[in-house]
């Protein structure tokens, strides 16, 4: 399949700036960019989509920039946002780069013979002084076409906001990236969301004044839910790539929880999965809706291509847990989010040194009303402990019994669980 098909097929096509850009891209060898403000130390699950598709133009033969706002970064883009930012110090930036760019590392291949580079745009903006950049940049650029773009309107529209002129800037920063792209490095394209299209226009005519170069631009629909909701969110807050930030047993639970209006799309979207593939799980969700087939599909190849096979082979087990599977090996992130809607006590570790007796245990966390029920029930094996039946009455609870480094979950029955946390 021809690389403008698929990104068509995919849903990857929003607009186009010319004609003659499909044939390029069916040709291969284009170099091309997207950019990324480095506003925060990881990249969140919003981003996957960009990603997936550098690296669709890279199997492509294309050649894909990672382009890190280091300047822009420190004004921010006014675009969907609905009030100024916070602005970040040069130091806070940098280490944020750093961060973004071990995680960019996983998705693209920055060693074949069309390797992706990864550049930083604070390397060319400041060597620029305001008189000279306003003298020989700014003039090239229109006031009232700068008003009328999307990003700038809905900020002055909106009762007692309005929007700085370090915002207002930002894409003539944005637009001279892109020249100095096309002369630094001949990229001859750029991509971004729909949102960004005022300023990928706008770069492409800077360039064409400059230079007098033909360069390109392309933007992909910005990824939502069939409910109206943002993708990416959850009650706790953004889905992050860092697993420090975002489990991922978390990670993963937030696609296997996507609805069957939505996961066709971004099956298309987050994953390298063929077209035949993808039409495979369709009709396996058409059909046996029920399995979750292409909801567990999609959240394996996402986990796996964030965070690798290991962990997803833990993250595997550990979602398996509420089904009565051990638990081993799990970490109290993991656990704490498998078992965060469960009834769950407090305890102080001490109760471990000289043992805490099963039956004890059972009645202080309230998962038995009486050391009588307690016990007939350990006795008909209705008691696990970390998943594990214990018919021993005299059983004493030690450190060796832990789940992990601060839990010990308690059944009765087949679902009803009790998570005791140690301090």
């Amino acid at each position: 399949m021809k690389l403008y098909d698929e990104l068509e097929a995919r849903g990857f096509v929003d607009k186009v700036t010319s004609e003659e850009l499909i044939e390029k891209l069916n040709a291969g060898g284009l170099k091309f960019y997207i950019g990324y403000d480095p506003t925060a130390d990881s990249l969140h699950i919003g981003h996957l989509a960009s990603f997936n598709l550098m690296k669709i133009f890279q199997n492509h033969g294309h050649h894909p920039i990672a382009l890190m706002g280091g300047g822009t970064g420190m004004i921010g883009d006014p675009g969907g946002k609905n009030a100024e930012r916070n602005l970040l110090s040069k130091e806070q930036i940098q280490s944020n780069i750093n961060g973004v760019k071990k995680q960019m590392s996983q998705f693209l291949n920055f060693e074949t013979e069309n390797k992706a580079i990864m550049v930083n745009n604070l390397d060319w903006l400041r060597k620029w002084s305001y008189i000279d950049f306003l003298r020989d940049i700014g003039k090239n650029f229109s006031v009232n076409m700068m008003m009328t773009r999307d990003s700038v309107k809905s900020r002055l529209t909106r009762e007692g906001e309005g929007i700085s002129y370090t915002e207002f800037s930002y894409m003539i920063l944005q637009s001279y990236d892109f020249y100095e792209l096309s002369k630094l490095h001949d990229c001859q394209l750029q991509l971004g969301g729909s949102d960004q299209w005022g300023n990928i226009v706008s770069g492409i005519d800077l360039t064409r004044r400059l230079s007098g170069k033909q360069v390109y631009g392309m933007t992909f629909p910005l990824i939502t839910k069939s409910d109206g909701t943002k993708f990416g969110k959850s009650e706790g807050g953004a889905i992050w790539l860092d697993a420090e930030k975002t489990s991922p047993y978390e990670f993963y639970q937030y696609f296997v929880r996507q609805a069957d209006e939505d996961i066709i799309r971004y099956l298309k979207v987050f994953t390298q999965l063929t077209m035949e593939e993808i039409a495979e799980l369709e009709a396996q969700v058409k059909n046996e809706p029920y399995k979750r087939a292409a909801q567990k599909k999609l959240a394996e190849e996402v986990t796996r291509t964030v965070h690798g096979q290991d962990t997803l082979d833990k993250v595997l087990k550990a979602s398996q847990v509420l089904f009565g599977a051990a638990i081993e090996d799990l970490d109290d992130s993991t656990i704490a989010n498998i078992f965060k809607d469960v009834p769950s006590t407090l305890q102080d570790k001490k109760v471990l040194e000289s043992g805490w007796n099963l039956i004890d245990a059972l009645v202080e966390t309230k998962a038995c009303k009486s050391k009588g029920q307690a016990r007939k029930l350990v006795q008909s094996g209705g008691v696990y402990v970390n998943n594990n039946q214990q018919k021993d009455t005299e059983l004493q609870l030690t450190h060796e019994s832990m789940a992990s480094e601060s839990y010990l979950i308690l059944r009765t029955g087949k679902k009803n669980y009790y998570l005791v946390q140690f301090k």
